[in-house]
């Protein structure tokens, strides 16, 4: 063995990842160590197999699975949260590996044979129903890793998946450098009129950062949506605004310009589509998925927009409205919209996200959320007492535990906005609930992950209503992900759940975050501990619904022209993603932004993240969870038998079963449409 691998951190026998001690030179010798094990074992477990069942073949398999995942995913967190060139390139360098073995695992015949004599056997080996129901989607997934293919074209599939995770690497490597390299400096705050106290100060430790006095404003998130907001000076936000909506173009930093990226995504994807028999991209992401055809998805986004957009078109006539007669805004550019539906929200509830802010410290606000997830789950959540290996100073570490004061699970939390972090919030797992052979059960721990103002100048780190409803989001994620009593690896937590439910979770624990019995938990002032006040939580609960059919049809746009990409693809010259998007525009949106905008050049979610012809996701699952908190409204919210329900029905069972069988159970029906338009105050 190399000094690489016998001295390395990655292929030490760790139960946390040793993350300060993980250099970017450990990462590629470990993957490819890991990767070889992996394949040799696999090989040799298949040559030894005469008749194989569950214990000779699928679980030594989900164990070199569990391996590698446990050694990749603190390479890819360390990625998106402290990324520097020397990881990127050892990050990128193993993609190429990864891709190989996931092809070669897929496409492994005398595999896919040995599974396939597993599920034909499955009556006499008495499996359950979770064993065979993995069995069920190992055998769709052979396919479509292109199994039955041509030695030919099996080679092509191979390349085009390793091509493809280079270029979806690329394209949020561009998004991010593209972020960094722009900044404004100001030697005073006399053109920051407007700016609140929080995003002066934030401003402020920017400079600081720099080694520069003054304020300094950058494309990172909450600098970026402070302008927008709250910035007199309409010249700033112009500036900011084309620059943020031209990152990764032509006509921002062309460097970082993802146009062609895009392009070469997508005729990859389309040929892969092809290869494997389907019509189109959009098709093949079906398979996977809830939804049973390309024209039930345009069906249901069409409908949500005819019932919306009348309302939508309503909203925005009183925005330009007011904007005309009290801001002198005659015409209202896409750079206006958020700073005048500020102002209009002030005059209208006498409300502001900054105004919310100093009554949801993250402390109080965490000690909130874990409050109301105990109370509804039977759960504990503690910060960790005892130290652990960290990527940066502001992560911490939590425990998890069940009604017999055992604990199972843990998850890090990464909540500061900075610089060489990826932007966003997300949910990752780190590792799954898994049982070895030996009887060992692995609890699972998750990666939870925001981009939240640090706390500044002493005072604690304080949210925004908006940046309150973002964390309960992704905690809904990490319940599903952590909550899971399913002791298999493909069908633990959120594994083996068809991608249009996954957000349900989710989606689900935004809703505490509106009403009173919620907000008295997650509140409280940061100097006097007093909760949101009754004025300003109805102010609040009015003001939920502002503009919700303006942000109805914006996310209608993205999922239309994420699915008609995929679906009307074609290697003609004449196909065009702008011109796709113009013409999405031209159906469901009622703000048109600017001919020089580049959304589509920094859309990571769809050509970097997994919601390639998947982005209606976000409201199919809406309107699951939509569903699923009507019956805690019926109940009452903090209902424990209700909350037992949606634990024993949704977060324990992960991909165990079909989605819509698990929500049936919950529920007692199909879904309805009718609560989502009624959360969102949409008649129709």
């Amino acid at each position: 063995m190399t000094d690489a691998v016998t001295n390395n951190p990655l292929l030490s026998n760790y139960d946390l990842a040793p993350f300060s001690q993980i250099k970017p030179e450990h990462i590629k010798p470990a993957i490819e160590h890991t990767l070889n094990l992996t394949k040799q074992g696999i090989s040799e477990l298949l040559a030894e197999q005469q008749t194989p069942d569950w214990v000779t073949l699928m679980q030594p398999i989900e164990q070199f699975s569990n391996l590698l995942d446990k050694r990749w995913s603190p390479v890819s967190h360390m990625n998106s949260v402290v990324n520097s060139d020397e990881l990127r390139k050892a990050y990128d360098s193993c993609l190429p590996l990864l891709s190989e073995y996931g092809t070669w695992l897929g496409q492994n015949e005398a595999l896919y044979k040995a599974v396939q004599q597993v599920y034909d056997q499955r009556e006499k080996l008495q499996l359950n129903d979770v064993q065979i129901k993995i069995l069920e989607d190992e055998l769709r997934d052979f396919k479509l890793a292109g199994v039955s293919l041509s030695d030919k074209d099996k080679k092509r599939y191979g390349d085009i998946q390793k091509r493809l995770s280079e270029l979806s690497s690329k394209y949020e490597q561009n998004i991010l450098d593209a972020t960094m390299g722009w900044s404004k400096h100001f030697d005073d705050d006399a053109e920051l009129a407007g700016l609140p106290e929080s995003a002066l100060a934030l401003a402020q430790q920017n400079a600081a950062n720099d080694g520069q006095s003054g304020y300094l404003l950058n494309l990172e998130f909450p600098c970026y949506y402070a302008v927008m907001s709250y910035a007199d000076n309409r010249d700033l936000r112009q500036e900011m605004y084309k620059a943020y909506s031209t990152r990764a173009s032509e006509l921002g930093s062309a460097q970082f310009d993802n146009t062609e990226v895009m392009k070469e995504i997508m005729a990859l994807r389309h040929e892969l589509s092809q290869l494997l028999g389907f019509k189109h991209y959009a098709e093949m992401s079906l398979a996977t998925k809830m939804a049973e055809s390309t024209d039930q998805v345009f069906e249901f986004l069409n409908n949500l927009a005819r019932q919306s957009k009348p309302q939508a078109e309503k909203e925005l006539s009183e925005l330009q409205a007011f904007s005309s007669q009290h801001l002198a805004l005659t015409e209202l550019n896409a750079w206006d919209v958020l700073y005048a539906g500020e102002k209009l929200k002030q005059h209208r509830y006498a409300i502001s996200q900054e105004e919310l802010r100093p009554y949801f410290p993250v402390d109080t606000v965490l000690k909130g959320l874990f409050s109301i997830t105990e109370t509804l789950f039977s759960v504990t959540i503690k910060e960790s007492k005892q130290s652990f290996e960290s990527w940066h100073p502001d992560a911490r570490l939590f425990e998890v535990y069940g009604e017999n004061d055992e604990r199972v699970a843990r998850f890090y939390l990464d909540l500061y906005a900075r610089s060489h972090k990826r932007g966003g919030a997300w949910m990752a797992d780190y590792c799954s609930r898994f049982r070895f052979d030996d009887g060992h059960l692995q609890k699972p721990v998750a990666f939870l992950t925001c981009n939240f103002n640090p706390p500044i100048k002493g005072q604690p780190a304080q949210l925004t209503h908006d940046e309150v409803v973002t964390l309960f989001h992704e905690f809904g994620h990490g319940l599903h992900h952590m909550l899971t009593d399913i002791e298999y690896l493909s069908a633990s937590g959120i594994h083996g759940v068809e991608w249009d439910a996954v957000e349900l979770p989710s989606q689900f624990m935004e809703n505490f975050c509106y009403e009173k019995e919620g907000l008295d938990v997650i509140s409280g002032h940061f100097e006097t501990g007093e909760p949101l006040p009754d004025e300003l939580r109805e102010k609040l609960q009015r003001a939920k619904n502002f503009q919700s059919a303006m942000m109805m049809v914006r996310q209608l746009e993205f999922s239309l022209f994420d699915f008609r990409i995929h679906s009307e693809y074609s290697e003609q010259q004449e196909f065009s993603i702008q011109g796709i998007l113009d013409d999405v525009r031209n159906q469901v949106a009622v703000v048109q932004p600017p001919k020089w905008n580049r959304f589509q050049n920094s859309f990571s979610h769809i050509f970097a993240g997994g919601y390639s012809a998947g982005y209606y996701s976000y409201k199919w699952a809406e309107v699951l969870s939509a569903d699923a908190f009507s019956k805690f409204e019926e109940d009452g919210i903090f209902n424990a038998e209700t909350g037992k329900a949606f634990k024993e029905n949704i977060l324990e069972r992960g991909g165990s079963k079909p989605a819509m069988a698990l929500f049936k159970a919950f529920r007692g029906r199909e879904p309805e449409v009718e609560p989502l338009l009624r959360h969102s105050g949409i008649t129709g």
